[in-house]
Protein backbone atom coordinates (compact mmCIF):
# COMPACT_ATOMS: atom_id res chain seq x y z
CA UNK A 1 0.00 0.00 0.00
CA UNK A 2 1.51 3.26 -0.93
CA UNK A 3 2.25 5.55 1.73
CA UNK A 4 -0.17 8.50 -0.12
CA UNK A 5 -3.12 6.06 0.43
CA UNK A 6 -1.79 5.00 4.06
CA UNK A 7 -2.13 8.86 4.84
CA UNK A 8 -5.94 9.29 3.35
CA UNK A 9 -7.04 6.04 4.90
CA UNK A 10 -5.69 7.47 8.43
CA UNK A 11 -7.97 10.90 7.45
CA UNK A 12 -10.98 8.43 7.54
CA UNK A 13 -10.54 7.17 11.09
CA UNK A 14 -10.55 10.83 12.26
CA UNK A 15 -14.10 11.49 10.52
CA UNK A 16 -16.08 9.74 13.30
CA UNK A 17 -15.17 9.26 17.06
CA UNK A 18 -16.20 5.93 17.13
CA UNK A 19 -14.49 3.28 14.79
CA UNK A 20 -18.22 1.32 15.01
CA UNK A 21 -21.33 2.13 15.08
CA UNK A 22 -23.85 0.57 13.94
CA UNK A 23 -26.22 2.48 11.84
CA UNK A 24 -27.41 3.14 8.38
CA UNK A 25 -28.64 6.93 8.03
CA UNK A 26 -24.94 8.27 7.97
CA UNK A 27 -24.22 6.05 4.75
CA UNK A 28 -27.99 6.31 3.56
CA UNK A 29 -27.12 10.84 3.03
CA UNK A 30 -23.92 9.88 1.31
CA UNK A 31 -25.33 7.45 -1.21
CA UNK A 32 -27.80 9.91 -1.77
CA UNK A 33 -24.95 12.24 -3.11
CA UNK A 34 -23.44 9.85 -5.34
CA UNK A 35 -26.53 9.54 -7.14
CA UNK A 36 -27.34 5.72 -4.91
CA UNK A 37 -25.08 3.55 -7.21
CA UNK A 38 -26.08 0.08 -4.71
CA UNK A 39 -29.34 0.58 -6.73
CA UNK A 40 -27.15 -0.10 -9.54
CA UNK A 41 -25.32 -3.46 -8.61
CA UNK A 42 -25.94 -6.75 -10.85
CA UNK A 43 -27.17 -9.56 -9.15
CA UNK A 44 -26.12 -9.49 -5.89
CA UNK A 45 -25.40 -11.60 -3.32
CA UNK A 46 -25.72 -10.73 0.15
CA UNK A 47 -23.78 -12.65 2.83
CA UNK A 48 -24.03 -12.43 6.85
CA UNK A 49 -22.75 -14.61 9.90
CA UNK A 50 -20.22 -15.45 12.14
CA UNK A 51 -17.97 -18.08 10.71
CA UNK A 52 -17.31 -18.88 7.10
CA UNK A 53 -18.45 -15.78 5.54
CA UNK A 54 -15.28 -15.33 3.39
CA UNK A 55 -14.85 -18.91 2.52
CA UNK A 56 -18.32 -19.43 1.05
CA UNK A 57 -17.91 -16.25 -0.84
CA UNK A 58 -14.34 -16.96 -2.14
CA UNK A 59 -16.11 -20.27 -3.46
CA UNK A 60 -19.07 -18.60 -5.39
CA UNK A 61 -16.50 -16.17 -6.68
CA UNK A 62 -14.20 -17.95 -8.07
CA UNK A 63 -17.01 -20.94 -9.35
CA UNK A 64 -18.54 -18.15 -10.98
CA UNK A 65 -15.20 -17.07 -12.73
CA UNK A 66 -14.70 -20.55 -13.95
CA UNK A 67 -17.59 -19.74 -16.16
CA UNK A 68 -16.74 -16.99 -17.49
CA UNK A 69 -18.57 -14.16 -15.10
CA UNK A 70 -17.56 -11.05 -14.34
CA UNK A 71 -17.38 -10.55 -10.34
CA UNK A 72 -17.28 -7.80 -8.27
CA UNK A 73 -16.41 -8.35 -4.62
CA UNK A 74 -16.91 -6.76 -0.94
CA UNK A 75 -15.33 -8.61 2.17
CA UNK A 76 -13.92 -8.08 5.25
CA UNK A 77 -11.28 -7.31 7.42
CA UNK A 78 -8.30 -7.56 5.15
CA UNK A 79 -5.34 -9.41 6.56
CA UNK A 80 -2.36 -7.33 4.65
CA UNK A 81 -3.96 -4.15 2.55
CA UNK A 82 -7.02 -2.83 2.38
CA UNK A 83 -6.90 -2.86 -1.31
CA UNK A 84 -7.64 -7.01 -0.67
CA UNK A 85 -11.04 -6.06 0.64
CA UNK A 86 -12.67 -4.71 -3.10
CA UNK A 87 -12.40 -7.05 -6.27
CA UNK A 88 -13.49 -5.14 -9.03
CA UNK A 89 -14.65 -7.70 -12.46
CA UNK A 90 -12.52 -10.76 -10.84
CA UNK A 91 -9.11 -8.15 -10.53
CA UNK A 92 -8.05 -6.56 -6.86
CA UNK A 93 -8.31 -2.96 -6.80
CA UNK A 94 -4.55 -1.37 -7.56
CA UNK A 95 -3.04 1.00 -5.38
CA UNK A 96 -3.40 3.75 -7.65
CA UNK A 97 -7.58 3.54 -8.69
CA UNK A 98 -8.40 3.01 -4.61
CA UNK A 99 -6.44 6.09 -3.94
CA UNK A 100 -7.96 8.14 -6.83
CA UNK A 101 -11.93 7.02 -5.83
CA UNK A 102 -11.66 7.05 -2.02
CA UNK A 103 -10.33 10.52 -2.32
CA UNK A 104 -13.24 11.48 -4.20
CA UNK A 105 -16.15 9.96 -1.70
CA UNK A 106 -14.44 11.91 0.68
CA UNK A 107 -14.83 14.69 -0.75
CA UNK A 108 -18.17 14.12 -1.47
CA UNK A 109 -18.66 13.43 2.26
CA UNK A 110 -17.12 17.05 2.66
CA UNK A 111 -15.98 15.74 6.30
CA UNK A 112 -19.64 14.78 7.61
CA UNK A 113 -19.39 12.29 10.23
CA UNK A 114 -19.19 8.84 8.98
CA UNK A 115 -17.07 5.70 10.21
CA UNK A 116 -14.30 4.35 8.19
CA UNK A 117 -16.17 1.41 7.37
CA UNK A 118 -19.35 3.14 6.00
CA UNK A 119 -16.68 5.59 3.52
CA UNK A 120 -14.98 2.23 2.40
CA UNK A 121 -18.62 0.51 1.90
CA UNK A 122 -19.57 4.07 0.33
CA UNK A 123 -16.38 3.80 -2.38
CA UNK A 124 -16.97 -0.25 -2.62
CA UNK A 125 -20.82 0.42 -3.83
CA UNK A 126 -19.92 3.09 -6.25
CA UNK A 127 -16.61 1.59 -8.25
CA UNK A 128 -19.14 -1.38 -8.59
CA UNK A 129 -21.76 1.15 -10.06
CA UNK A 130 -18.98 2.38 -12.15
CA UNK A 131 -17.97 -0.94 -14.15
CA UNK A 132 -19.55 -3.64 -15.30
CA UNK A 133 -20.28 -7.14 -14.05
CA UNK A 134 -22.52 -9.96 -14.11
CA UNK A 135 -22.39 -10.24 -10.21
CA UNK A 136 -21.95 -8.75 -6.87
CA UNK A 137 -20.65 -10.39 -4.00
CA UNK A 138 -21.28 -8.69 -0.65
CA UNK A 139 -19.94 -9.93 2.77
CA UNK A 140 -21.49 -8.06 6.22
CA UNK A 141 -18.53 -6.71 8.41
CA UNK A 142 -20.52 -6.70 11.31
CA UNK A 143 -23.96 -8.51 12.37
CA UNK A 144 -26.47 -7.57 9.70
CA UNK A 145 -29.28 -5.44 9.97
CA UNK A 146 -27.72 -2.51 11.10
CA UNK A 147 -24.40 -3.35 8.91
CA UNK A 148 -23.71 -0.77 6.55
CA UNK A 149 -23.49 -3.33 3.52
CA UNK A 150 -27.50 -3.99 4.42
CA UNK A 151 -28.01 -0.78 2.65
CA UNK A 152 -28.92 -2.89 -0.78
CA UNK A 153 -32.33 -3.56 -1.32
CA UNK A 154 -32.52 -6.28 -4.17
CA UNK A 155 -29.98 -9.08 -3.66
CA UNK A 156 -30.91 -12.35 -5.20
CA UNK A 157 -29.53 -14.97 -2.40
CA UNK A 158 -29.13 -14.34 1.01
CA UNK A 159 -26.55 -16.42 2.66
CA UNK A 160 -26.41 -17.02 6.47
CA UNK A 161 -23.43 -18.71 7.40
CA UNK A 162 -22.75 -20.36 10.91
CA UNK A 163 -23.77 -18.32 13.72
CA UNK A 164 -22.15 -18.65 17.50
CA UNK A 165 -20.95 -15.89 19.99
CA UNK A 166 -18.99 -12.68 18.77
CA UNK A 167 -18.92 -9.23 18.68
CA UNK A 168 -21.22 -8.85 21.94
CA UNK A 169 -20.58 -5.81 22.19
CA UNK A 170 -22.71 -4.77 19.24
CA UNK A 171 -24.76 -7.92 18.56
CA UNK A 172 -25.44 -8.91 22.07
CA UNK A 173 -24.61 -11.35 24.71
CA UNK A 174 -27.23 -14.07 23.55
CA UNK A 175 -27.41 -16.35 20.76
CA UNK A 176 -30.99 -15.26 19.64
CA UNK A 177 -29.85 -11.62 20.09
CA UNK A 178 -26.98 -12.12 17.25
CA UNK A 179 -28.87 -14.55 15.22
CA UNK A 180 -31.81 -11.94 14.78
CA UNK A 181 -28.90 -9.37 13.77
CA UNK A 182 -27.65 -11.49 10.98
CA UNK A 183 -31.14 -12.36 9.84
CA UNK A 184 -31.89 -8.66 9.46
CA UNK A 185 -30.35 -8.67 5.85
CA UNK A 186 -32.73 -10.75 4.29
CA UNK A 187 -35.13 -8.78 1.76
CA UNK A 188 -38.06 -9.95 0.24
CA UNK A 189 -37.27 -10.84 -3.52
CA UNK A 190 -34.39 -12.78 -2.66
CA UNK A 191 -33.66 -16.60 -2.02
CA UNK A 192 -32.71 -17.60 1.49
CA UNK A 193 -29.70 -20.10 1.61
CA UNK A 194 -28.68 -21.06 5.31
CA UNK A 195 -25.00 -22.99 6.40
CA UNK A 196 -25.09 -25.44 8.96
CA UNK A 197 -26.13 -24.44 12.04
CA UNK A 198 -26.87 -25.82 15.68
CA UNK A 199 -30.23 -27.31 16.15
CA UNK A 200 -31.01 -24.59 18.82
CA UNK A 201 -29.95 -21.36 16.10
CA UNK A 202 -31.87 -23.76 12.96
CA UNK A 203 -35.11 -23.81 14.85
CA UNK A 204 -34.99 -20.20 15.94
CA UNK A 205 -34.33 -19.08 12.36
CA UNK A 206 -37.03 -20.99 11.34
CA UNK A 207 -39.61 -19.85 13.61
CA UNK A 208 -38.07 -16.34 12.19
CA UNK A 209 -38.27 -16.63 8.92
CA UNK A 210 -41.55 -18.73 8.88
CA UNK A 211 -43.39 -16.08 7.59
CA UNK A 212 -41.54 -14.76 4.93
CA UNK A 213 -42.48 -15.42 1.27
CA UNK A 214 -38.96 -16.31 0.07
CA UNK A 215 -37.69 -19.92 -1.21
CA UNK A 216 -35.94 -21.41 1.63
CA UNK A 217 -32.73 -23.63 1.60
CA UNK A 218 -31.88 -25.23 4.87
CA UNK A 219 -28.20 -27.45 5.79
CA UNK A 220 -29.14 -30.33 6.22
CA UNK A 221 -33.19 -30.02 4.55
CA UNK A 222 -32.78 -29.07 1.79
CA UNK A 223 -28.64 -30.29 0.88
CA UNK A 224 -26.18 -31.94 2.69
CA UNK A 225 -22.66 -33.92 3.03
CA UNK A 226 -23.48 -37.40 2.61
CA UNK A 227 -20.13 -38.56 2.31
CA UNK A 228 -16.01 -37.43 2.78
CA UNK A 229 -13.82 -39.31 0.99
CA UNK A 230 -10.25 -39.47 0.40
CA UNK A 231 -10.11 -36.51 -2.05
CA UNK A 232 -14.05 -36.30 -3.06
CA UNK A 233 -17.37 -35.68 -1.12
CA UNK A 234 -21.03 -36.14 -1.79
CA UNK A 235 -23.26 -33.79 -1.50
CA UNK A 236 -26.61 -34.45 -1.66
CA UNK A 237 -29.10 -31.19 -2.65
CA UNK A 238 -33.03 -32.49 -2.76
CA UNK A 239 -32.85 -35.71 -2.75
CA UNK A 240 -30.16 -35.52 -5.99
CA UNK A 241 -26.74 -36.95 -5.04
CA UNK A 242 -23.86 -35.12 -6.76
CA UNK A 243 -20.14 -35.87 -5.88
CA UNK A 244 -17.18 -33.20 -6.51
CA UNK A 245 -13.75 -32.32 -5.28
CA UNK A 246 -12.56 -31.84 -2.20
CA UNK A 247 -11.16 -27.85 -1.49
CA UNK A 248 -8.14 -26.86 -1.49
CA UNK A 249 -8.92 -25.16 2.03
CA UNK A 250 -8.31 -27.46 4.52
CA UNK A 251 -10.67 -28.54 7.64
CA UNK A 252 -14.40 -30.07 7.95
CA UNK A 253 -15.81 -26.93 8.39
CA UNK A 254 -14.73 -25.80 4.58
CA UNK A 255 -16.47 -28.85 3.16
CA UNK A 256 -19.34 -27.12 4.83
CA UNK A 257 -19.03 -23.90 3.52
CA UNK A 258 -17.90 -25.45 -0.12
CA UNK A 259 -21.78 -27.60 0.28
CA UNK A 260 -23.24 -24.07 1.05
CA UNK A 261 -21.74 -22.33 -2.01
CA UNK A 262 -22.50 -25.36 -4.10
CA UNK A 263 -26.52 -24.83 -2.98
CA UNK A 264 -26.22 -20.89 -4.08
CA UNK A 265 -24.32 -21.49 -7.24
CA UNK A 266 -27.05 -24.50 -8.10
CA UNK A 267 -29.63 -21.88 -7.63
CA UNK A 268 -27.78 -18.98 -9.83
CA UNK A 269 -28.02 -21.92 -12.53
CA UNK A 270 -31.60 -22.17 -11.77
CA UNK A 271 -32.64 -18.36 -12.80
CA UNK A 272 -31.34 -18.73 -15.99
CA UNK A 273 -27.40 -18.60 -15.85
CA UNK A 274 -24.89 -20.76 -17.59
CA UNK A 275 -22.97 -22.97 -14.76
CA UNK A 276 -21.20 -25.71 -16.17
CA UNK A 277 -21.12 -28.34 -12.73
CA UNK A 278 -17.70 -29.48 -13.86
CA UNK A 279 -16.50 -25.74 -13.48
CA UNK A 280 -17.59 -26.54 -9.73
CA UNK A 281 -15.11 -28.81 -8.95
CA UNK A 282 -12.19 -26.43 -11.09
CA UNK A 283 -13.67 -23.88 -8.36
CA UNK A 284 -13.12 -25.65 -5.50
CA UNK A 285 -9.28 -26.56 -5.93
CA UNK A 286 -8.52 -23.13 -7.02
CA UNK A 287 -10.37 -21.31 -4.16
CA UNK A 288 -7.65 -19.67 -2.06
CA UNK A 289 -8.54 -17.72 1.31
CA UNK A 290 -5.44 -16.92 3.34
CA UNK A 291 -4.67 -17.68 6.96
CA UNK A 292 -7.64 -20.72 7.33
CA UNK A 293 -5.98 -23.25 8.31
CA UNK A 294 -3.15 -22.31 5.65
CA UNK A 295 -0.05 -24.24 6.20
CA UNK A 296 3.21 -23.31 5.65
CA UNK A 297 6.54 -23.97 7.70
CA UNK A 298 8.98 -22.69 9.95
CA UNK A 299 12.55 -24.02 8.11
CA UNK A 300 11.01 -27.76 8.06
CA UNK A 301 8.36 -27.84 10.89
CA UNK A 302 4.57 -27.18 10.01
CA UNK A 303 3.00 -24.15 10.58
CA UNK A 304 -0.78 -23.93 10.24
CA UNK A 305 -2.08 -20.06 10.07
CA UNK A 306 -5.74 -19.30 11.18
CA UNK A 307 -7.33 -16.20 11.73
CA UNK A 308 -10.30 -17.89 14.01
CA UNK A 309 -10.46 -15.43 16.97
CA UNK A 310 -14.03 -17.30 18.41
CA UNK A 311 -15.23 -20.51 20.79
CA UNK A 312 -16.27 -22.08 17.35
CA UNK A 313 -13.37 -20.89 14.96
CA UNK A 314 -11.30 -22.61 17.88
CA UNK A 315 -13.20 -25.88 17.58
CA UNK A 316 -12.84 -26.14 14.26
CA UNK A 317 -8.99 -26.30 14.52
CA UNK A 318 -9.53 -28.57 17.12
CA UNK A 319 -11.60 -30.53 14.73
CA UNK A 320 -9.25 -30.52 12.33
CA UNK A 321 -6.12 -31.90 14.82
CA UNK A 322 -6.72 -35.69 14.99
CA UNK A 323 -4.03 -36.65 16.04
CA UNK A 324 -3.58 -35.13 20.10
CA UNK A 325 -0.25 -36.83 20.53
CA UNK A 326 2.25 -34.33 18.69
CA UNK A 327 4.48 -31.74 20.30
CA UNK A 328 2.38 -28.97 18.67
CA UNK A 329 2.45 -25.23 20.26
CA UNK A 330 -0.08 -22.45 19.54
CA UNK A 331 1.79 -19.19 18.95
CA UNK A 332 -1.37 -16.93 19.95
CA UNK A 333 -2.69 -12.97 19.89
CA UNK A 334 -5.68 -11.77 20.45
CA UNK A 335 -8.13 -8.31 20.80
CA UNK A 336 -9.29 -7.66 24.62
CA UNK A 337 -12.56 -8.00 22.78
CA UNK A 338 -12.67 -12.09 22.17
CA UNK A 339 -13.06 -14.94 24.99
CA UNK A 340 -9.72 -16.07 24.85
CA UNK A 341 -10.01 -18.16 27.95
CA UNK A 342 -12.75 -20.48 26.30
CA UNK A 343 -10.86 -19.91 22.82
CA UNK A 344 -7.68 -21.57 24.86
CA UNK A 345 -9.83 -24.13 26.63
CA UNK A 346 -11.13 -25.60 23.52
CA UNK A 347 -7.59 -25.92 22.55
CA UNK A 348 -6.35 -27.47 25.41
CA UNK A 349 -6.41 -31.04 24.32
CA UNK A 350 -4.53 -30.50 21.13
CA UNK A 351 -1.48 -28.66 22.11
CA UNK A 352 1.58 -28.91 24.44
CA UNK A 353 2.53 -24.85 24.88
CA UNK A 354 1.34 -21.48 24.68
CA UNK A 355 3.46 -18.56 23.12
CA UNK A 356 1.78 -15.50 24.11
CA UNK A 357 2.21 -12.41 21.55
CA UNK A 358 1.29 -8.75 21.84
CA UNK A 359 -0.28 -8.22 18.22
CA UNK A 360 1.80 -5.29 16.81
CA UNK A 361 0.30 -1.99 16.01
CA UNK A 362 -2.62 -3.29 18.22
CA UNK A 363 -3.70 -1.11 21.08
CA UNK A 364 -6.74 -3.28 21.59
CA UNK A 365 -4.75 -6.75 22.34
CA UNK A 366 -4.36 -8.66 25.52
CA UNK A 367 -0.97 -8.23 26.72
CA UNK A 368 1.76 -11.39 26.66
CA UNK A 369 1.28 -10.83 31.10
CA UNK A 370 -2.92 -10.82 30.29
CA UNK A 371 -2.09 -13.97 28.45
CA UNK A 372 0.04 -15.52 30.56
CA UNK A 373 -2.04 -15.19 34.00
CA UNK A 374 -5.28 -16.65 31.82
CA UNK A 375 -3.00 -19.81 30.93
CA UNK A 376 -1.60 -20.00 34.46
CA UNK A 377 -5.80 -20.38 35.67
CA UNK A 378 -6.35 -23.22 32.96
CA UNK A 379 -3.06 -25.02 33.73
CA UNK A 380 -1.93 -24.47 30.04
CA UNK A 381 2.02 -24.00 29.85
CA UNK A 382 2.76 -20.58 28.41
CA UNK A 383 5.56 -18.47 27.33
CA UNK A 384 5.76 -14.93 26.43
CA UNK A 385 7.76 -13.38 23.62
CA UNK A 386 8.12 -9.49 22.55
CA UNK A 387 7.51 -10.92 18.88
CA UNK A 388 7.14 -12.87 16.21
CA UNK A 389 11.04 -13.61 15.48
CA UNK A 390 11.76 -14.25 19.52
CA UNK A 391 8.89 -16.92 19.27
CA UNK A 392 10.78 -18.85 16.23
CA UNK A 393 13.76 -18.71 17.63
CA UNK A 394 12.79 -20.22 21.02
CA UNK A 395 10.19 -22.46 18.93
CA UNK A 396 12.96 -23.74 16.46
CA UNK A 397 16.37 -24.10 18.86
CA UNK A 398 14.43 -24.46 22.25
CA UNK A 399 11.07 -27.08 22.11
CA UNK A 400 11.76 -28.13 18.44
CA UNK A 401 8.05 -28.98 17.76
CA UNK A 402 6.57 -30.90 15.41
CA UNK A 403 3.59 -28.65 14.48
CA UNK A 404 2.89 -24.84 14.98
CA UNK A 405 -0.70 -23.59 15.13
CA UNK A 406 -0.43 -19.92 14.79
CA UNK A 407 -4.09 -17.91 15.68
CA UNK A 408 -6.43 -15.81 17.80
CA UNK A 409 -6.45 -12.85 14.98
CA UNK A 410 -6.60 -12.36 11.91
CA UNK A 411 -4.89 -9.17 12.33
CA UNK A 412 -2.08 -11.33 13.71
CA UNK A 413 -1.65 -13.82 11.27
CA UNK A 414 -2.12 -11.27 8.26
CA UNK A 415 1.06 -9.40 9.32
CA UNK A 416 3.05 -11.94 9.91
CA UNK A 417 2.06 -14.72 7.21
CA UNK A 418 5.22 -14.04 4.81
CA UNK A 419 7.63 -15.62 7.42
CA UNK A 420 6.15 -18.98 6.69
CA UNK A 421 4.27 -19.22 3.09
Amino acid sequence: MSDKLKKLLAQLVKLYPKYIDLSLERLENLLIKLDNPEKKLSNIIHIAGTNGKGSTLSYIKQILIENNYKVHCYTSPHLKTINERFVIANEQISNKELFKIINFIKKINNNNPITFFEIITAAAFYLFSQKKSDFTLIETGLGGRLDATNVIKNPILNIITPISIDHQEFLGNKLTDITKEKLGIIKPSSTIIIGKQTNFINNYIKKKIYKFNNKKIFYNQNYKIAKINKKSFDIIINNKKFNFNKPTLNGLHQIENAATAISAILEIKKIGNKINIESINKGLIKTKWNCRLEKGYLKKIPVFLDGAHNVEGAKQIKNFFVNNNKNRWLIIGMLKNKDVKNYLLNLKSTIRGIIALKIPEEKNSFSTKEILNICKQIDIECIAKKNINDANNYLFNEIKPDEIIISGSLYLVGKIRNLYI
